[in-house]
């Protein structure tokens, strides 16, 4: 029995077929979940529309797809509507939503929408505070690459199959899900993952407690007979993994603590990514090459390569190849960028074990450099977060040299008295060790102090779930404009 509650949703409801659904509006169409959503709904044939604030790229794919898309929000969109799919960022007040729920339609969530896609297919549902993102585009290109031809819906595009969604011939059908509102326990996956447990989202749960309450329920929707994949290093993750093991659940776990059903030995670095040895639970060794870094990268792939070779059948050596070739994910410590030396990196952290990861991964790769500096541009996201884990950010961000704290990217919230990045930044002041934190810089100061600042073999960080990413290919233009001056180039 499922037992999150959101004030505005039934989860709890069943959940029609997508043949069902008749045509379909979604909501900020060209989000990254949304625009998941109306990508399979149109590989389906459902009749797709939608609106969103603005005119995107991604909105340009949508209507070269088939989806008929609005700017901006009016009732008159709805008409011919019987289906209308928002998030739980979408406010009450948002004029379509109003419009739909007094004409009496039918309104899913996001994550309904896309668990209408589910039924007889072999699904996966990703979870996770952590790592989500990569591990579903991990799974997607490591069954691609092995010719599985999966279906997928990843919160980020996945670099080198051009699209974060996609419908495809095989059986398997891996889902990203999200726990940030509790709708994750509606898809009723046949293997569920769980990456990590970790407060976050507390205005949502309000406590650490209901978020591991709220994983342990997802944990329980796995159908009869499936399958639960789950970290052993973290304690969240394992004491889940426990729970539905003393349940009699088929339960497979994977880490670098001995214990673990698929043990990381040992892992190495190599260039931007790493070379690790690994064991299955059949016992047998293998070599797991990644071109992306970072430990919880390493971690990502055990997820990856236990679902597909333990859950789905799907041969070892092919699904290794699959993860050796794996790029990465939009937004995913992605590079944007390298001149003169200086490395441009954007990443879409945005809780204080995203930003330490992401952060720890860049100063790793300075140091071993041997020469340079970290900069890292910061923008908090929602002010609930800032609020409730300031300290953690600037633990997480302690490692950089030069830190551009921007201000709160307020999302679906409105502002909070006091909150500001600088109670992220008064603490990171007061750390041990040396490092320039600027706070309550505009955008372009941002990029003006941190392109004047940067040296040959730096590495500049964009991080945050917000606009920050706009910076990214502005410091590589601005890094570009200013290298003739530095070089003599008379151009």
């Amino acid at each position: 029995m499922v037992s999150v509650t959101n004030p505005r949703f039934d989860l709890t409801a069943p959940v029609p077929a997508w043949d069902e659904l008749g045509a379909v509006h979604l909501l900020a169409i060209g989000g990254a979940g949304m625009s998941a959503v109306a990508r399979l709904l149109l590989a389906r044939g459902v009749p797709v529309s939608g609106s969103d604030a603005a005119d995107t790229p991604v909105l340009a794919a949508l209507r070269d797809a088939g989806a008929r898309v609005h700017l901006g929000h009016d009732a008159a969109h709805l008409e011919g509507v019987d289906t209308l799919v928002v998030s739980s960022a979408v406010r009450e007040d948002n004029p379509e939503l109003a419009a739909a729920r007094e004409r009496g339609l039918r309104v899913l969530h996001r994550s309904q929408a896309l668990a209408s896609l589910l039924p007889g297919t072999r699904a996966v549902a990703v979870a996770g505070a952590n790592g989500k993102t990569t591990t579903t585009s991990m799974l997607a290109v490591a069954l691609t690459h092995a010719g599985a031809d999966p279906s997928f819906a990843s919160g980020g595009e996945v670099a080198q199959l051009g699209t974060n969604a996609a419908l495809g011939a095989g059986p398997a059908f891996v889902v990203e899900a999200d726990e940030s509102d509790g709708s994750f326990v509606v898809y009723h996956p046949e293997i569920a993952v769980v990456t990590n447990v970790q407060p976050d989202h507390l205005d949502f749960y309000g406590t650490a407690e209901a978020v591991a309450a709220a994983y342990a329920e997802f944990a329980g929707t796995v159908r009869e007979g499936g399958l639960l994949v789950a970290c052993w290093d973290d304690p969240g993750s394992r004491a889940v993994a426990e729970a539905q093991r003393a349940a009699g659940r088929r339960v497979l776990t994977y880490g670098a603590d001995e214990g673990a059903d698929l043990r990381l030995l040992e892992t190495v670095p190599d260039g931007l990514g790493s070379r690790s040895r690994v064991r299955t639970p059949d016992g047998a060794e293998h070599a797991l090459v990644l071109a992306v870094p970072g430990p919880h990268n390493v971690a990502n792939a055990c997820a990856a390569l236990l679902v597909a070779v333990a859950g789905l059948g799907v041969d070892t050596s092919d699904v290794l190849a699959g993860l050796a070739s794996f790029t990465g994910a939009r937004r995913r410590f992605e590079v944007r960028g390298e001149v003169g030396g200086v490395t441009v990196v954007d990443d879409y952290a945005h809780n204080p074990a995203k930003v330490a990861a992401v952060v720890s991964t860049a100063a790793v790769h300075v140091a071993r450099s041997g020469r340079g500096s970290l900069r890292v541009v910061f923008q908090p996201h929602l002010y609930s977060r800032t609020r409730d884990f300031a300290a953690g950010f600037a633990a997480a961000l302690a490692p950089a040299a030069h830190v551009v704290l921007l201000d709160v990217y307020g999302a679906r919230e409105d502002p909070l008295e006091g909150v500001t990045s600088a109670l992220v930044g008064e603490p990171l002041l007061a750390l041990p060790g040396e490092r320039r934190v600027e706070v309550g810089l505009t955008r372009e100061q941002a990029v003006a102090h941190l392109v004047a600042a940067a040296e040959p073999g730096d590495l500049v960080l964009t991080v945050g779930a917000g606009d920050v990413t706009a910076l990214a290919p502005q410091i590589v233009d601005a890094l570009t404009a200013r290298r003739p001056r530095e070089t003599g180039d008379p151009r």
